[in-house]
């Protein structure tokens, strides 16, 4: 039986909506703080570049745990403390890694910060329960962009950081921020009770039960997690792009290209009001025909830096759009499991990202840049194809059809 509720509030203020989007930037950017920075920790930690990467691999197998355990607590648990406490902790893990000794112990807390470090992942859904009906899409869009932000700008930052003052300095600044947004949100998140009432194991079972019982889900996910391949498979590759001649940028500059892609951002404050207006099938369709337009133009971009930022940026746009309008028809399909919804997004999204770097490294000692571009030429014609047959049936999102059917999962 679902647990009484509170009438949620008609929409959020733009005071609130940023405040969601910033908190969300932050959370996600804590798992990038350590990626630029492997060459720093290694040499002051005396271990090897090698050995250090695992840092990054840590991190990302906490936050799917994170996301898979903790993250549908959002629709059984009061979100006004359940945010707070995940900064809070997430907090004490980030003092931990700027104070940690040794390389175990920094393994140690960075993957209990990829663990804790999922605020945003539930900050996400909560955006869309306390937004109204008609602006949803828009807010739901400007907190996604705020963890877009995160992720490209966390590599930046914390190179710069590092460079000025240490990169145990980074972590610290990060646990800093991550108590006052507890403080501030714990203020300013409004009382809203929980969506629904369940013991833990059914919480869990019920992630699976939704994507098992609605068709729409499934070929959602399959579209979310081809976008995240491919935004993974981008950056992995640039990254060998911009570092090997003609270019041969240092590690810092190669940061600096993150910011070409916070175009992708603006995308996301402007696409979410697509989906409000009903064209969120058509605007997901138009995206991956850009993102193709992308790879095809990108073998031109291995000696032009000015072609390198173009796709940039259309890449990202595309990408960024499709993102936010999969996320805003899931969360339409049901009011009392927009949590569990999320969590199935977040981690259908990991594995393809997993499945992108991964095949981004493997393309590159095979055929460099050009093997990459025509993966992700693949991968465009690939979504393509499933929003093609998807978009009058499956794609096709009924408003709240699941929200009976998941008390009993």
């Amino acid at each position: 039986m679902a647990a009484p509720r509170m009438a949620p509030p008609s929409g959020m203020s733009r005071r609130l909506t940023f405040l969601f989007a910033l908190a969300a930037g932050v959370a996600v950017g804590n798992l990038y703080w350590a990626q630029p920075l492997l060459g720093f920790i290694a040499g002051d930690l005396r271990v090897t570049t090698a050995t250090a990467g695992w840092l990054v691999t840590a991190t990302q197998l906490g936050y799917a745990v994170g996301v898979l355990l903790l993250v549908p607590l959002g629709d059984v648990l009061d979100r006004r403390r359940l945010v707070p406490i995940m900064l809070l902790t997430s907090a004490a893990a980030l003092l931990l890694c700027a104070l940690a000794p040794s390389i175990g112990v920094l393994l140690l807390a960075l993957g209990v910060l990829g663990v804790t470090t999922i605020s945003g992942q539930i900050l996400t859904p909560l955006a869309g329960d306390l937004a109204g009906d008609a602006q949803r899409g828009r807010i739901v869009g400007v907190v996604g962009s705020g963890t877009l932000t995160g992720i490209l700008a966390s590599r930046t930052i914390s190179g710069l950081v590092a460079d000025a003052a240490g990169w145990r300095t980074i972590f610290a600044l990060a646990a800093v921020l991550a108590v006052l947004l507890a403080i501030v949100l714990h203020r300013a998140i409004p009382q809203l009770a929980p969506r629904t009432c369940m013991p833990y194991a059914q919480l869990i079972a019920s992630v699976g039960a939704v994507v098992v019982r609605e068709r729409s889900v499934r070929w959602t996910l399959v579209l979310a997690a081809t976008g995240f391949a491919v935004f993974s498979l981008f950056w992995t590759a640039l990254t060998f792009l911009l570092s090997e001649p003609p270019f041969r940028y240092p590690v810092a500059v190669i940061g600096l290209f993150g910011l070409a892609g916070l175009a992708g951002v603006l995308s996301g404050l402007r696409g979410g009001r697509l989906h409000d207006r009903g064209w969120s099938l058509p605007a997901t369709g138009a995206a991956w025909v850009l993102a193709l337009t992308a790879f095809v133009v990108a073998p031109f971009a291995v000696r032009s830096v000015v072609i390198v930022i173009i796709v940039i940026v259309m890449i990202d746009v595309a990408l960024q759009t499709q993102a936010l309008l999969n996320r805003a028809r899931l969360f339409a399909l049901s009011h009392e499991a927009r949590s569990r919804l999320n969590t199935a997004l977040a981690t259908s999204n990991f594995v393809g990202a997993a499945i992108g770097s991964a095949a981004a490294t493997a393309l590159w000692s095979v055929g460099g840049w050009t093997a990459v571009t025509v993966a992700g030429t693949a991968l465009c014609c690939f979504a393509l194809i499933v929003w093609a047959l998807g978009r009058r049936g499956p794609l096709v999102i009924r408003v709240a059809p699941l929200d009976n059917a998941v008390q009993g999962a």
